[in-house]
């Protein structure tokens, strides 16, 4: 497998692992609903964020960028130069442009994993569960529909930081697909509720005839 390949296949894995509404209907304990609360409350908390990112694939090839968020539904991220890629959520898609092949896919962001991430407004007890980790100032929560399991997995953890809204900052996540493609996202200098421009979720359209977005 080429490095290009490995590459597409990493980012792949990062947008679409799981292009599904969940609806897991298992509720949670009452250990696990206090700390998905938490969640909830960063979530609802953070308007925009600003972070740099490392993406890590399952050979460990690793890439770099700049993560952009801005709730609810629009995220971006611009990988090192040299990468052609760019993933960016408008509000409504999520939108993977493949700038060497010229290659737009997209799918509704609502139905992505990363829609925990984006919708504040989202019941996360309905279909995320608290992972243990043995450390009380870091909670993982893995969001997956047990009944399609061909869909992926994603897992989110986040740190305690009183400086961070409601008292939680993102420290990154884990996507699993069908196929075992793991992708690991590691973020750092992340800045809250920041002022972000609409425009920075605006692409080029790189396919003929397409007039730029």
């Amino acid at each position: 497998m080429t490095k290009k390949t490995m590459t597409r296949l990493a980012a792949w894995t990062l947008a679409p692992v799981a292009a599904v509404g969940f609806a897991i209907g298992a509720p949670a304990i009452a250990q696990s609903a206090n700390a998905l609360a938490s969640v909830q409350s960063h979530l609802k908390s953070t308007s925009s964020m600003t972070a740099d990112f490392v993406q890590t694939d399952r050979n460990g090839q690793r890439l770099s960028g700049k993560l952009t968020l801005k709730r609810p539904g629009k995220i971006r991220f611009q990988y090192q130069k040299g990468v052609p890629l760019l993933i960016v959520g408008d509000g409504s898609r999520l939108t993977m442009i493949d700038y060497e092949v010229n290659q737009v896919q997209s799918w509704p962001v609502k139905n992505s994993p990363l829609g925990a991430l984006l919708d504040p407004d989202r019941d996360l007890s309905k279909y995320a569960k608290v992972l243990p980790t043995g450390n009380d100032d870091v909670l993982s929560v893995e969001v997956k529909d047990p009944k399609r399991p061909e869909y992926g997995t994603i897992t989110m953890v986040f740190v305690r930081d009183g400086a961070a809204p409601g008292g939680l900052r993102l420290r990154g996540w884990v996507a699993l697909d069908s196929q075992n493609n793991r992708t690991r996202i590691d973020l750092s200098n992340q800045k809250f509720n920041v002022a972000v421009a609409d425009s920075a979720f605006r692409w080029t359209d790189p396919r003929p005839k397409r007039r730029g977005r």
